[in-house]
């Protein structure tokens, strides 16, 4: 600061009397030297505190500085030891925050006295939690905006006369000659900052005032110390956002940073022949390709030795360098090389791949439990996917030299998980077959079957392969991780207290129809299996017909249906009749006969229940009747009709609490429907309304979401439905009534659950329209 680059000057106008004038004017110019020629201007109003506040009769002062990452005022000077920081907004919240909002001169002379505050601007309040924090009690407060031109730097503020009197003229006039000072000196810090006079590596975080010089000097000397890296110390005991860290790097080294994601796909193809030991010790890893380019993440993109060893181990491409942090790097490293259960490490095996073959484009002959990299590559895929709570794997092979795309469902979404050379794309294919009981030689036509994992020496898994065949002579595989375990208890599945009830009347009487409904994976088979464990007693015979078998309970006589053979859904649920049932379960009924049987043996005293794949529970009365069902017997069997969908849930760890503007709120009720809402939720809009928010971290793999829970609409079978559909009513009018009885809608439930701060409206309106 020793050239500062803009002049101090003072006005011309006097302050108070002449002499007053001139026992300020010098004072104050004074202050104003020391300050725009010292290096540290922390350091030099630390050593001009006590001459200020006498100058100026003040008990304390503080200097707040604009954060321009979180548009809050920070104290970046301050008398008084109680706290070390005191942050605040610029907003109307607090004096020096509303100082800085107007940016105009306050003089509060009773801080307590809302009438006083009320005089300046009924809307200015004073935060007095400092004080309750500190004991200290603030009486008077003299508060102006720091500004160079029109930029905001700051607000300084004056706290307590010394004597019993007040602040007055000569004490604001010196106020807003010595802000027009601090004002320069901030900005020529700036600048000097900007045009990087002295680079670290931290000097975003001193520049917006997220740490101090001496807290980052301890901060460097503690890692050094405790042999812990920077950024963590800075995370752990400076509470800075990792976000804020690494913004911090990005700026430094000029370049990307990228943070440890536990989702983020596995590049199988740029791993091949590289050395986990070499990675960590010098610690790099390749994550991603970017058309030809190859993206590295290193702790240190300014070491050029280092990065030219990784150049060389890419020739011919060019390769871009990001900066992250060492753990991150050491966990992307062990997320792409090793899983649970320490199998190979995924470079060793597509190395031993590479060293059997350089080209096995006809490998699937001969892939066998002896050809052991193929078979770890594939275990691994398995293992990964399942540990990640996946539902579904897709593995995605494309023609000719392009690598082949592997890519799992969690929680609904899609994500890729790793891509495998192009080379093995048609031995990983075989392998699964072999593992599944299928024809590796058939390549023309689909094929289905069934991997019970824990035969090839992994987990308890069981998996069903469907194997489809795809252009230019491939085979796409998906494999579904079938759901295992106890199921899921009623009251956790996400009813509301209306459906709760309701369904479980339903599913507690002794005779009687019910019907699931929703698309391919919305969790039909998962509630019906609930619903059987709610009843499942020693009494009651309940047999099961699916395809396949997904949840298996105790307690339930439970049979896979064989189409092949021709013992389908119809012909199971004959021999159930015979069988003695008190309760049938039918995994699907998707034709005339199933239905047909179902419903005679609804009438004939046992509870079916079956799934459809219908849109909504109305929609699924006009598929019914379509398919040719007499209308007076399903009436009378008809108990009650779910749709359900599965809807992302907010992660509970991250999401973060907001307040709703009103014409979001006004959405949400037009959504819903206005009477509905007022009949049902009835939640008025108020300034402590809060809604939640996805923000994203490391235990939802910075997505916001995490988990699935159902949002229903339930269709009764009241007397007056059952009249509706003996008379095959419009399915209009057929969802009017539902309402009426009481149901309320998919989006309804939905919302709902976005008022008890479980979701948001956009992944609502994902998986449900009206």
């Amino acid at each position: 600061m020793a050239n500062a680059e803009i002049s101090l000057t003072l006005d011309e106008e006097p302050i108070a009397s002449s002499t007053a004038e001139s026992h300020y004017r010098n004072s104050i110019q004074a202050i104003g030297t020391r300050l725009s020629q010292a290096d540290n201007l922390g350091e030099a109003l630390i050593n001009s505190k006590d001459e200020i506040c006498d100058l100026l009769g003040a008990d304390r002062i503080t200097v707040y500085v604009v954060d321009g990452v979180k548009r809050e005022l920070v104290s970046r000077f301050k008398s008084g030891s109680e706290v070390a920081e005191i942050r605040v907004p610029v907003a109307s919240t607090s004096i020096a925050g509303y100082a800085a909002l107007k940016q105009k001169l306050v003089n509060v002379k009773d801080t307590y006295n809302d009438k006083v505050l009320s005089e300046i601007d009924p809307v200015l309040q004073f935060d007095s939690s400092w004080d309750r924090r500190t004991g200290y009690r603030t009486k008077q407060i003299l508060a102006h905006p720091i500004i160079y031109k029109k930029y905001l730097m700051g607000t300084l503020e004056l706290i307590n006369r010394k004597s019993n009197g007040e602040f007055g003229p000569a004490e604001e006039n010196a106020v807003q000659e010595l802000s027009k000072i601090l004002g320069v000196a901030l900005y020529n810090q700036k600048r000097i900052a900007a045009r990087g006079g002295r680079t670290h590596k931290y000097d975003y975080l001193l520049k917006n005032h997220l740490l101090t010089q001496k807290e980052l000097a301890k901060a460097l000397a503690d890692a050094s110390q405790r042999k812990e890296s920077t950024p963590s110390i800075l995370m752990k005991e400076y509470h800075i956002p990792k976000k804020e860290v690494g913004t911090a790097l990005e700026k430094h080294f000029k370049t990307s940073f990228i943070e440890y994601n536990a989702n983020f796909p596995i590049p199988g193809d740029l791993m091949t022949g590289l050395k986990v030991p070499f990675m960590r010790n010098n610690i790099w890893v390749p994550l991603k390709n970017e058309g030809n380019k190859v993206v590295i993440a290193v702790d240190n993109p300014h070491d050029l030795k280092k990065i030219d060893e990784i150049k060389a181990l890419f020739p011919g491409r060019p390769v871009t360098f990001y900066v992250s942090f060492k753990q991150d790097i050491l966990d992307f490293i062990k997320l792409f090389t090793q899983d649970e259960n320490e199998l190979a490490e995924i470079d060793d095996i597509l190395f031993q791949l590479q060293e059997e073959s350089d080209e096995v484009e006809e490998a699937e002959s001969g892939v066998g439990d002896t050809d052991s990299a193929v078979v770890q590559l594939v275990n691994k895929i398995i293992l990964d996917a399942h540990s990640r709570n996946a539902s579904d794997i897709h593995i995605e092979p494309y023609p000719g030299k392009q690598n082949t795309q592997v890519r799992i469902r969690v929680d609904g979404s899609c994500t890729i998980y790793q891509t495998i050379p192009f080379s093995y794309k048609n031995a990983v294919v075989s392998r699964i077959k072999i593992m599944s009981d299928l024809d590796i030689a058939e390549k023309r036509l689909p094929q289905d079957g069934k991997i019970r994992f824990k035969k090839y020496g992994g987990k308890d898994i069981e998996l069903r392969v469907a194997t489809i065949p795809t252009q230019g002579g491939l085979e796409d595989v998906v494999m579904r991780i079938l759901a295992a375990g106890e199921p899921i208890p009623l009251d956790k599945m996400g009813f509301s207290k209306h459906n709760l009830t309701n369904f479980i009347k339903c599913v507690t009487k002794p005779y009687g129809l019910i019907f699931v409904c929703g698309p391919t994976g919305s969790g039909k088979t998962t509630t019906l299996h609930s619903a059987l464990s709610f009843i499942n007693k020693t009494e009651t015979k309940i047999w099961t017909a699916e395809d396949p078998v997904e949840i298996t309970q105790r307690g339930l006589r439970q049979v896979q249906v064989k189409p092949k053979i021709g013992f389908d859904f119809a012909a199971a649920m004959r021999s159930f009749l015979r069988a003695d049932p008190d309760v049938i379960m039918v995994g699907e009924m998707r034709d005339k006969e199933t239905t047909s049987i179902g419903i005679e043996a609804s009438l004939t005293g046992h509870l079916v229940l079956s799934t459809l794949h219908t849109n909504s529970a109305p929609e699924s009365i006009t598929r019914l009747l379509d398919m040719g069902m007499d209308p007076f017997n399903f009436s009378d069997a008809i108990l009650c009709i779910l749709a359900q969908r599965l809807v992302r849930t907010l992660c509970k760890t991250c999401k973060r609490k907001y307040h709703p503007i009103e014409t979001e709120y006004d959405e949400l009720v037009r959504e819903y429907g206005e009477e509905a809402f007022a009949k049902s939720l009835n939640i008025p809009y108020t300034d402590d309304l809060e809604l939640y928010k996805p923000e994203g971290c490391d235990m939802c793999g910075n997505t916001g979401y995490k988990g699935r829970m159902g949002i229903h609409e339930l269709l009764m079978g009241t007397d007056v439905m059952k009249n509706m559909i003996q008379n095959k009513a419009e399915m209009v009018k057929l969802r009017e009534q539902a309402v009426k009885d009481g149901m309320t809608t998919l989006k309804q439930d939905g919302i709902a659950k976005i008022f008890s701060g479980n979701c948001d409206l956009l992944e609502v309106r994902k998986v449900c329209i009206k």
